[in-house]
């Protein structure tokens, strides 16, 4: 048993100080030579090169080309310095994972939410989040377009309706679907539509913002998806303004339950086809991907979860 304790110690020496070459040769080409490594690792000049040469002897191969003013990678060096540094940055993410779980949610978190159900209902969902969670700030941007969360340097979006293939983390919180409405007075006007074709003849309200352009995906008695194009007299970015147009009697519109349940409720709009299939749309917290969530983040999703826990299309 001591003999294999101290085999186990000897191998976990041999691997920290392959990682302890590892950092002073990434470094070493990171500060194009030994002064800038070593003042970057804190140690003196002669260990880095001590490192290096350990490096290089141990695997057989010149990793970097010196000269007396400056020192660079040969072409096999260049290759490994890619594979090391990738190496200790999954070492440090996993440091950086152990340290995050045994810490309390705090920092700020950058969160894009859709313009219309941020006002509705996400706000108040944030406000009971900040309450329970103090040390916990957050940057909430209201914003109807699908923001890159990567490069515009988001922590989370959420996101209603079909989900673009990407590498992000998914999780869903809750399910609405699209409804096709339109006031009392237009449907005195201009009738009601009977059948999907029968919308080729009205005005169609469209939000600009679907991913399938300007049409509607709707789902006939069959079950058969039809693309209706809409040609109304108004296109707009936000579901409010549209909304609004439906209950002017400006046209018909299709859109999420949790915008219309009230109005539906008051008479100020009437569903339409209703003996449709009507999908469900889900909505989600997307969110960066790797190789643990932070606490703030992971705390955030979980209080979403629970707080619109149970709400589907007919509970907005």
């Amino acid at each position: 048993m001591r003999y294999f304790s101290k085999y186990c110690f000897q191998i976990w020496v041999r691997f920290v100080d392959r990682l302890s070459e590892m950092e002073a040769f990434i470094n070493v080409v990171d500060n194009s030579g030994f002064t800038g490594a070593a003042k970057r690792l804190g140690i003196s000049k002669s260990a880095v090169s001590k490192h290096i040469s350990a490096l290089e002897e141990r695997l057989g191969a010149r990793l970097l080309d010196r000269t007396t003013r400056r020192v660079s990678p040969t072409e096999i060096g260049m290759s490994y310095y890619d594979r090391a540094k990738r190496v200790l940055t999954e070492a440090a993410d996993a440091d950086q994972m152990v340290t995050s779980m045994q810490s309390s949610p705090r920092g700020l978190l950058k969160i894009s939410v859709p313009v219309s159900f941020g006002a509705l209902f996400a706000g108040r969902a944030i406000t009971a989040f900040l309450a329970a969670f103090p040390d916990v700030k957050i940057d909430l941007v209201l914003d109807d377009r699908f923001a890159d969360i990567i490069s515009d340097g988001y922590d989370l979006a959420l996101r209603i309706g079909a989900l673009p293939n990407s590498s992000l983390k998914v999780r869903k919180i809750a399910e609405t679907q699209s409804l096709l409405v339109a006031s009392p007075d237009y449907l005195g006007e201009f009738g009601t539509p009977n059948s999907i074709d029968d919308l080729l003849r009205h005005k169609l309200l469209h939000y600009s913002m679907l991913s399938n352009g300007n049409s509607w995906r709707i789902v006939s008695r069959t079950g058969e998806e039809r693309q209706i194009r809409t040609g109304g007299s108004l296109t707009a970015n936000n579901g409010d303004v549209l909304v609004q147009a439906m209950i002017d009697g400006l046209g018909i519109g299709f859109a999420p339950s949790f915008f219309l349940c009230d109005h539906l409720k008051s008479g100020a709009l009437k569903p339409i086809l209703t003996d449709h299939p009507q999908p469900i749309i889900g909505i989600h917290l997307v969110y960066p991907p790797g190789l643990y969530t932070q606490p703030k983040t992971r705390a955030f999703i979980d209080f979403m979860v629970e707080y619109f826990k149970g709400k589907g299309p007919k509970d907005w």
